[in-house]
């Protein structure tokens, strides 16, 4: 399968392409996430790898927006582990290193560890994988990069300092997208919704209720402006579930209680 991911190779998206679909995937790299749509539509990729929530950072609004606008259709879950390391050039060491350049969140993760060394200036990139290449093509020394050790290995580098994200048990979800109708899930047992309101009090509420009395669990709901429509805001909600029948019936008690409703995607919740 040709797989798009935000990144190259050794980069976190590119991980998580070859635990979810084998080693033998064939990657598409994309440096920014809104290039991903538009492949996956016109089939030059079978699927796209796209984070979509950090239990640290938290949502990635942006994202949820590409997939809801694109039409797109969740067919799966990935919740990765995020190790981050500090690497550089081989023979460097902490004290010879000016600047560290890497993701936003790949810094944000890791800033009380950058704390200590407060000579090491931190510069926000495009991507952690791609900072570690940059370092092994350019021979670059005095800078640093925060990645995976799969990029450390990659690309040559020494790790100075392994795990290095301030809180250990830090994971990422990502989602697999693809083509509406490409496969559909026989036997889901989570699902992706947005949904409006109606403009009336308690909306959420009844919606809430409804999903509690068909025994359907809500494990995350965001809200995202619609841009169109100022102050009003459309809701993107996951489902866990275990009886299909009882979330179907969930669902059709809920399109009565809202605006609009409209299934991002019916997949297998990643354990």
């Amino acid at each position: 399968m040709k797989i798009a991911i935000q990144g190259i190779k050794g980069s976190f998206h590119h991980i998580v392409a070859e635990n979810y679909f084998g080693e033998s995937v064939e990657l598409m790299e994309c440096m920014t996430f809104s290039e991903m749509p538009d492949l996956v539509l016109n089939e030059t990729v079978d699927a796209a790898v796209m984070a979509i929530e950090n239990s640290i950072a938290g949502a990635i609004l942006p994202n949820y927006a590409l997939i809801d606008e694109a039409n797109l259709e969740v067919s799966g879950e990935y919740y990765l582990p995020i190790h981050q390391n500090f690497m550089a050039l081989k023979g460097q060491r902490m004290e010879d290193i000016k600047a560290v350049y890497s993701h936003p969140m790949a810094l944000l993760q890791c800033r009380r560890f950058l704390r200590g060394y407060p000579h090491i200036m931190m510069i926000e990139d495009k991507d952690t994988a791609d900072v570690a290449k940059r370092i092994h093509d350019k021979s670059l020394k005095g800078v640093g990069a925060i990645a995976s050790v799969l990029a450390a290995e990659i690309y040559k580098l020494e790790i100075l300092a392994s795990e290095i994200q301030t809180i250990k048990d830090n994971h990422t979800r990502f989602v697999i997208v693809q083509k509406k109708g490409n496969k559909s899930c026989k036997n889901p047992t989570k699902a992706s919704l947005k949904f409006v309101l109606k403009d009336k009090s308690g909306s959420l509420g009844e919606v809430l209720m409804e999903l509690a009395k068909h025994k359907v669990n809500l494990s995350k709901i965001q809200s995202l402006p619609i841009i169109e429509k100022p102050w009003e805001y459309a809701f993107f909600a996951d489902l866990v579930f275990e009886d299909c029948q009882e979330y179907k019936n969930a669902l059709q008690d809920i399109k009565a209680k809202v605006s609009s409703c409209k299934v991002l995607g019916e997949y297998k919740k990643n354990q």
